[in-house]
């Protein structure tokens, strides 16, 4: 199912502007705090600093979204072991106590500079700068016209959810987020959910 043409093409040709620019000059900036976190990572845990998983994107598609690993190497293969600490409803999956998160992932996650990777995301036309969350994809059912409605824009490093609640959401207040998002969307509203998940970010409000 494909409905990306029904916006008109200025809509994306702005956004991937902006992200272009915005996202290079922020890697470039921030390109010292990168390799000093993957150095702190790997002394803590040896193993590939950066952690890639599966995540729906514009029309559904799987696309590897990137992240600073926060977790011990075999988290994926643990998984089972810590799902009755789940503390939101399925098919989503937080928990603030995962034995899983190392000391310098919990600060990762805590000031979520582990997101950082995923300007290279946004550079590489995966993601926008500001969009829905990109979810796994377990969590959705696409033949559900509702649902799919969420990928009919791309998937976000910043978002309407960062700004609602983050961690705490369920599925359906999540959802109801990002429909919200993408049939008010506007250039303007993009800066200014900018502005606000960084002042969200700084307060650590509400991260895992």
């Amino acid at each position: 199912m494909q409905v990306t043409a029904a916006r008109p093409v200025t809509w994306f040709a702005v956004k991937r502007g902006f992200d272009l620019v915005v996202a290079s000059l922020a890697l470039l900036v921030l390109l010292p705090v990168l390799l000093g976190l993957v150095a702190a990572i790997v002394v803590e845990s040896p193993a590939n600093p950066v952690f890639k998983q599966r995540r729906l994107g514009l029309d559904g598609r799987p696309f590897w979204m990137f992240k600073l690993r926060t977790m011990v190497p075999d988290a994926e293969r643990r998984r089972a072991e810590v799902e009755h600490l789940n503390e939101v409803k399925p098919p989503l999956f937080k928990a603030r106590r995962d034995p899983r998160v190392t000391r310098v992932g919990r600060f990762l996650r805590a000031s979520s500079l582990d997101e950082l990777p995923q300007l290279v995301n946004v550079l590489r036309g995966d993601m926008s700068l500001v969009g829905p969350r990109p979810r796994l994809p377990q969590e959705f059912d696409l033949s559900d016209p509702v649902q799919f409605r969420r990928f009919t824009v791309k998937p976000g490093l910043a978002g309407l959810w960062q700004v609602s609640g983050r961690g705490s959401l369920n599925f359906e207040e999540a959802l109801e987020l990002d429909l919200r998002y993408i049939d008010n969307w506007s250039f303007r509203w993009d800066l200014e959910l900018i502005f606000r998940t960084f002042l969200v970010v700084v307060a650590r409000d509400g991260a895992y």
